[in-house]
């Protein structure tokens, strides 16, 4: 029988042993990441839907994933030979998970999930929309455990500080800064479970998801403690003393389920319950008054600070330095050595690994050859793996992590002989991405005023991309990280209404991805600054962070107009001078070729 439908099978019949009517798994862990450590992809081990994002309901008859655009191709593929049915979502045509759940759940049943890994903004939602129907909810049930015999270990990463020399701020700051947001909002206490917003605190950064340089833990604070719940093998002499000297106690990672059902009486605390799991939520006393606030730090660590900025534009260099060799050696070898998706990735691996500071990669890049890059987050495998020729076209998304702060860069390459429209949807795209980029707007304004200016050039041609146009970057956290970002429309759980402010840094990334055909994206990192103040408001604009080449073969002039390519042309001139410093005199003479003007 097919693996997995027979780990379905085993999921039901616990199921029906216990009473149970449907089972939600979600891709999530204790924190709502994003990214999950291996310990926490239930969803893709039950489904062998390997994408990122996706949530999944399973009841007698029926098991459904859900996901988004960026993993339709991919979902369908992997979903194909098993007895899951795929919805995609933000599709009309499909019910979305909540409203499956709501029509699907028959009168008098039971609904269970693991209240640990589900956001208690959902769970409340669910308790709203199930009440008339009289369903038992049992959240305390993490019945993948009974049946997943070698899942892997939580893991034991050791906890490394981020001196204030990279984040440009002390934690002792950060938290007098927190306080003085708890006394406005008038709460006693504060608990914090996003681990993005706990690693930029207290300054520390671990190893506990791959990429995202975060600690599995929870902090709760008040006027006087704060209290850090991590698992103590994690710190070392070192972090003790860090800790100590900052007025943070040091608590096991699980305490916070019993301390947090200790409160005071009749006190109150400040929670974010789109970044808190339910099961917290349900533990605290109902005398307490909750109040339900996004995290003051979301918004504090989205504006970076002098000294970050400094250190994310060099950064950048470095990065570029490392793209821009890679570029390099693809072009001159293409054709000539055998290479591959994983082949290239290595190599790319290795040129970031070259380069001071270098810590790991922001996120598994995504090598991705003709066809292939048609789907948006596309992964290839040592079974699954395309050779790579000297005809048609490679996007690579990629990124790293330095001391200095994250990156995130999409170029796509030609490798000889490109179809006509190819090069027609790259101009296209890369005219949206300078749009964007070039664009001076007033303060107020936030990514979804911003967005039409990347997706002009192709809603003109009736093409579109099913994703975001940009999104927050964390200072060596996160690759995606919020709470502002550029997308066309409001979407469920995200804050494209977030004003743009100075300081804020984004994602420009538009692209065209033709199923069967090819994948095209190219993207840089912007941040925010002040632009001229006069009696109509104060102006801002873009300052560019990342500096590679963008590929000439790839570009039909006829498509360009003037201000696209004298920015471009300026564009390509601040790569040569800034990157050049690194190269030999081959790779230099290169370069000059490949920022010429156009």
């Amino acid at each position: 029988m097919n693996i997995i439908n027979e780990r379905i099978n085993q999921l039901r019949k616990i199921m029906k042993n216990e009473g149970i009517d449907m089972y939600f798994i979600p891709t999530s862990d204790y924190h709502d990441s994003e990214y999950v450590n291996p310990f926490f992809r239930g969803r893709a081990w039950l489904s062998g839907f390997t994408g990122s994002a996706g949530v999944m309901v399973v009841s007698a008859d029926k098991a459904i994933v859900w996901s988004d655009g960026r993993y339709f191709i991919q979902a369908e593929r992997q979903l194909s030979n098993t007895c899951i049915d795929f919805y995609r979502q933000g599709d009309p045509e499909y019910p979305t998970l909540y409203e499956y759940i709501i029509k699907e759940m028959p009168e008098n049943g039971v609904l269970a999930f693991d209240g640990k890994v589900v956001s208690s903004i959902f769970g409340e939602n669910l308790e709203r929309g199930l009440k008339n129907k009289n369903i038992s909810i049992c959240y305390e049930k993490d019945l993948l455990n009974e049946i997943w015999k070698d899942r892997p270990a939580l893991p034991l990463e050791e906890i490394f500080i981020l001196n204030e020399e990279y984040a440009g701020e002390s934690s002792k700051s950060k938290i007098a800064r927190v306080r003085q947001k708890m006394v406005q909002y008038k709460v006693e206490k504060h608990i914090l479970t996003s681990l993005d917003d706990i690693a930029w605190l207290l300054n520390l950064r671990g190893n506990d998801i791959e990429d995202n340089p975060v600690v599995l833990s929870y902090l709760l604070m008040d006027a006087n403690v704060v209290n850090f719940y991590v698992d103590n093998a994690k710190v070392n002499t070192e972090v003790k003393a860090y800790l100590e000297a900052n007025d943070i106690t040091l608590k096991k990672y699980n305490d916070v389920y019993d301390d947090i059902k200790t409160l005071d009486k009749e006190s109150s605390i400040l929670v974010d319950k789109e970044r808190m799991n339910y099961t917290l939520l349900k533990s605290i006393d109902e005398s307490i008054k909750v109040i339900n606030r996004s995290n003051p730090t979301t918004y504090m660590k989205a504006i970076k600070n002098e000294i970050e900025l400094e250190n994310l534009k060099e950064a950048h260099i470095k990065d570029g330095v490392a793209v821009t060799k890679f570029m390099y050696w693809l072009k001159n070898n293409v054709g000539k050595v055998a290479m591959d998706e994983i082949s290239l990735d290595k190599y790319l691996f290795e040129c970031r690994r070259s380069q001071k500071n270098f810590i790991e990669e922001s996120f598994g890049a995504i090598v991705a050859y003709n066809a292939n890059a048609a789907m948006m987050h596309y992964s290839a495998s040592e079974e699954e793996k395309a050779e790579v020729k000297a005809e048609g076209m490679l996007l690579v998304d990629s990124g790293g992590q330095y001391l200095e702060g994250t990156t995130d860069i999409t170029r796509t390459f030609g490798l000889g002989e490109v179809p006509a429209q190819w090069k027609k949807d790259f101009t296209l795209t890369l005219k949206g991405m300078i749009q964007l980029s070039k664009i001076k707007f007033l303060e107020g304004c936030t990514g979804i005023n911003l967005d039409i200016l990347a997706r002009q050039p192709l809603w003109e041609c009736n093409v579109d991309y099913q994703c975001g146009t940009g999104h927050g970057v964390g200072y060596l956290l996160n690759v995606h990280e919020g709470p502002h970002g550029i997308r066309w429309r409001k979407a469920l759980n995200r804050k494209e209404d977030t004003e743009l402010k100075p300081g804020m840094v984004v994602t420009d990334e538009p692209g065209v991805y033709v199923e069967g055909s090819h994948g095209i994206r190219i993207e840089n990192m912007l941040f925010v600054t002040k632009d001229l103040k006069n009696e109509y408001g104060q102006f801002l604009r873009f300052e560019t962070l990342t500096f590679a080449p963008i590929d000439l073969d790839l570009i039909d002039v006829k498509y360009l107009d003037d201000e696209t390519r004298n920015w471009l042309n300026a564009y390509h001139q601040e790569v040569y001078d800034k990157l050049s410093y690194a190269m030999n005199e081959e790779e230099k003479s290169w370069l000059k070729q490949y920022t010429r003007s156009i």
